[in-house]
């Protein structure tokens, strides 16, 4: 019996892929859980030789000067019969007599349940360690089924799932079906290890380039940044190793063939390859494309936590390209460069600059063309006359270079606003004063010609 017990625990080691240590800690555990009653308390142990198959159990004694326990304590004396170095306070394990051989029905279920669930427990830790450092990787499945539009996958042993917000929309799934996907996470849960993959993570994109492409596989050419909106567009940012080879050259393939390979995978999602810089106004002119780009500005930090942010000028022709419909070409750039974009048109550049001459001119007017009063006047962001009027009296005879002239100079401020309301205001009535010239012309027109048409009736 003793070697049909090795050969069963080498075999099931077998099966399942669990180290024979393991089942054979288990199975230890079973007995000693199984054999309660002939081997009570809490400091016993069995032992089953790993060549021979042999049980053999032990009992932990403490050492003490007066036994109260035979069960749990030795006397001194005893002890050193048995060991001559052991002191009091010290364990002792003493091997028993008559090891138990024969157990009860309850018993034996007992040990049984207490073997599986060793068995299952070894299983799921062997399967997370497994895929634990899958992390990030693509793995191949087979849709198993379809719970509340989450897809439930077998991969090998496991099963994993692809949660619908992980899922390119429009995509269908049918038990059978094969797909690739990228493993997002996998944790411990109480039901074995939980394996989540997605297909929407700009990681999975990566991964199908270093996948499809043999120059990235080969490290002659590096995926810098991705950024995606999935089943719909994403940016791709490679650079070259070698100063011979054209990193977008070797992802788009001849005639297309690489890059439709990996656009098909993603459901017809249009990806864009641009090529990384090290310069981030070049890096932002490149990641707007098709977009021409006139001009980029990068802004340093502001704060611990803040991005630099890029401000991007662009031919008027050039503004609703850049942006992109409804702002995805823009979001994009953003999430691929990592900066925070702004990007306006050259009129608007150029509306903006008159604008501030024209505000410059006005408070040189104001404040009599002093350029000490005007300096003071910028630095306290009170450039137009409506600032001016807004912050009061007061704000201004707190500006040192101001001083004495405050009231003046918000009195010009007012006068300056009162004029030009009254001029919006005059505007304004002319224009609703020839829109009602106009409607009662309209309406005349349209009763003469009833009239005509009814005269022509008759």
């Amino acid at each position: 019996m003793n070697r049909e017990l090795i050969m069963v625990i080498e075999q099931l080691g077998r099966e399942k892929g669990i180290d024979k240590e393991i089942l054979f800690e288990a199975l230890e555990s079973a007995l000693l859980s199984a054999s309660r009653k002939s081997l009570p308390g809490d400091n016993m142990r069995i032992h089953i030789d790993r060549k021979t198959g042999e049980m053999r159990a032990y009992a932990r004694r403490r050492v003490v000067a007066e036994v109260t326990d035979p069960k749990l304590e030795i006397g001194l004396d005893e002890a050193k019969a048995l060991n001559p170095e052991a002191e009091l306070d010290d364990e002792l394990e003493l091997e028993q007599e008559r090891p138990p051989q024969d157990f009860g029905r309850i018993a034996a279920q007992t040990a049984k349940q207490v073997i599986l669930q060793k068995v299952r427990d070894a299983e799921r830790e062997g399967i997370y360690s497994e895929f634990a450092g899958k992390e990030g990787q693509i793995l191949r499945g087979v849709v198993h089924r379809i719970e509340k539009r989450n897809v439930i996958l077998e991969i090998g042993k496991a099963e994993a799932i692809l949660p619908e917000r992980e899922q390119i929309p429009g995509e269908r799934y049918n038990p059978g079906d094969r797909i690739r996907a990228f493993v997002l996470e996998v944790r411990r849960s109480t039901k074995g290890p939980q394996i989540t993959l997605s297909r929407t993570h700009p990681g999975y994109l990566a991964r199908l380039f270093e996948t499809e492409i043999p120059e990235i596989q080969e490290g002659i050419v590096v995926v810098k940044a991705t950024a995606r909106e999935a089943g719909e567009r994403a940016k791709v940012a490679v650079a070259s190793t070698k100063r011979d080879v054209d990193p977008i050259g070797a992802c788009v393939g001849l005639r297309g063939t690489r890059i439709q390979v990996i656009s098909r995978e993603l459901r017809g999602e249009k990806i864009d390859i641009i090529e990384w810089s090290h310069d981030p106004a070049t890096f932002v002119a490149r990641a707007l494309s098709p977009a021409k780009v006139s001009s980029v500005t990068v802004s340093g930090e502001e704060g611990a936590d803040a991005s630099p942010a890029a401000l991007v000028i662009v031919p008027d022709n050039q503004l609703s390209l850049a942006i992109g419909k409804k702002g995805q070409n823009a979001r994009l750039a953003a999430k691929l460069t990592g900066m925070r974009i702004d990007i306006k048109s050259e009129s608007e550049v150029e509306s903006e600059r008159a604008d501030a001459e024209e505000a410059r001119a006005t408070l040189s007017r104001l404040v009599g063309g002093a350029p000490e009063v005007i300096e003071a006047l910028e630095g306290a962001d009170l450039m137009t006359p409506r600032a001016i009027v807004d912050a009061g009296p007061a704000a201004l005879q707190a500006l040192p270079a101001v001083g004495d002239r405050a009231a003046k100079i918000y009195a010009a401020a007012e006068e300056w606003l009162a004029t030009r309301a009254q001029a919006a205001a005059n505007e304004a009535a002319a224009a609703s004063e020839a829109a009602a010239k106009e409607a009662a012309a309209g309406a005349a027109a349209a009763s003469t010609g009833e009239d005509g048409s009814a005269s022509a009736g008759t």
